[in-house]
């Protein structure tokens, strides 16, 4: 008998989803395997930065009310008495019309307040000792960076959620994190269903297709941070397939299944679900691809049922799983980031349904241009090469020219957006 099902709409599914999204446990890792992680603590400076007052370039460290009255007309004469190397100190005095030879990022000795370049400057020898000859006065300040102008102790250098980058693994060095507090991978488990698919390495037949859904998801859960444990195909028979799913779902944070997720008399997931006691959260959602997509909950643990179509597969991947991914890892923005962008070629047909159709991302003369790519049908798998957004069409619009402005879900992007439980103020769909 076929089950009668009711679509949600796209942002009420993604909330309801979000509602068993949590944190997942913080560890300590080294700094060089930090890249690609999310901090699960907030980074505060424990000193400033820079530490000291240091010159910003090669040249003398001098006292600038020693060139008050220096001028082409009236140049001086300051006697070199020393020289700092980076990572040196000068402790001594530095006196009246004396300068000290200084290295980029060397320490400002005491006395002096500025720092000339060396090709401002003429160097000569009388009776035996060096000096420099300047032409023009120096302000105090001039060329030094002082203790505490990037970051001030105290200062909060980096929030929790935050995407470790290479950038910030620079700014963690210069506070000594040898080892960094990140949010751990979730383990999410995988599991193809559907007696017409076909190992990699086993010849075609009629009727059969390759599997490449579940080497799709393992992509995905790689570029969202999780740790992808891929179980195989499971049997199509009832009590082993129960008992299958049963066994990889303790082992597992979450588990994603493919296939068996529509209306037919062969699809085994309904039935898994119920036998295991989980809370559906949906089975229908009024989108397009995907709206077969089924997600339910058990003892905490989120179990998404994708559609065995692969374009469908994907997206369902993409608006659901990815933001439960990243949320285990404590991501402040866990959502894909939406820009918008001008539509490159008309699309002619009306949605009744929310549509995410795989694009193409240029920027032409400070635009954001999307374009849509291969075959826009569920089942498609050339679309998904070419796809570095998805263009969101609300349900209810009735075609787009060239031109328009469209929203753009960015694929490849660690940037992300927050989720917020406001129904109001967390908008996948735009009006949706």
């Amino acid at each position: 008998m076929v089950e009668q099902r009711f679509p949600i709409k796209v942002n009420e599914a993604i909330e309801k989803v979000m509602e068993f999204a949590h944190q997942g446990q913080t560890e300590h890792i080294s700094i060089e395997q930090s890249y690609g992680r999310f901090l699960s603590e907030s980074i505060i400076a424990d000193h400033p930065v820079p530490y000291f007052d240091r010159s910003l370039y090669d040249g003398f460290a001098i006292r600038s009310k020693d060139t008050v009255s220096c001028s082409r007309t009236n140049p001086i004469l300051l006697e070199i008495i020393g020289e700092i190397g980076a990572g040196s100190v000068f402790r001594e005095s530095v006196d009246e019309n004396q300068a000290i030879r200084i290295m980029t990022g060397a320490e400002i000795p005491f006395d002096c307040d500025a720092v000339v370049m060396f090709e401002h400057v003429y160097e000569q020898q009388i009776d035996g000792k060096n000096y420099i000859q300047l032409d023009r006065n120096s302000a105090a300040g001039q060329n030094i960076s002082f203790t505490g102008e990037d970051i001030q102790k105290g200062e909060v250098l980096l929030d929790k959620g935050t995407f470790i980058n290479p950038g910030t693994v620079a700014l963690l060095a210069t506070f000594g994190y040898k080892y960094v507090p990140v949010g751990k991978k979730p383990k999410v488990g995988i599991i193809a269903t559907g007696s017409e698919l076909l190992e990699l390495d086993q010849p075609l037949q009629p009727g059969k297709i390759r599997n490449s859904n579940a080497y799709m998801i393992v992509s995905q859960i790689v570029r969202a941070g999780g740790e992808p444990i891929y179980f195989g195909q499971f049997s199509d028979d009832i009590e082993t397939c129960y008992s299958q799913v049963k066994e990889a779902l303790e082992g597992v944070d979450m588990l994603i299944t493919t296939g068996g997720v529509s209306v037919g008399d062969y699809d085994l997931l309904p039935v898994i679900y119920e036998k295991l006691g989980a809370h559906v959260l949906f089975n229908k959602i009024a989108m397009r691809p995907g709206s077969v997509t089924t997600i339910a909950e058990k003892d905490g643990k989120l179990l998404f049922g994708l559609s065995g179509n692969p374009s469908a597969c994907y997206v369902g991947f993409e608006l659901y799983s990815r933001p439960v991914i990243r949320t285990f890892q404590h991501a402040a923005c866990p959502l894909l980031r939406i820009e918008t962008a001008e539509l490159g070629t008309g699309y002619p047909t009306a949605n009744p349904f929310d549509r995410f159709i795989r694009s193409s991302l240029i920027v032409k003369e400070g635009k954001l241009l999307a374009d849509p790519v291969g075959l826009d049908k569920s089942h498609a798998v050339t679309s998904l090469a070419g796809a570095a957004g998805l263009i969101v069409l609300p349900g209810g619009t009735v075609g787009y020219h060239a031109g328009e402005r469209v929203s753009v879900m960015i694929l490849e992007d660690q940037q992300g957006m927050p989720f917020n439980s406001e129904v109001n103020e967390t908008r996948t769909i735009p009006n949706g």
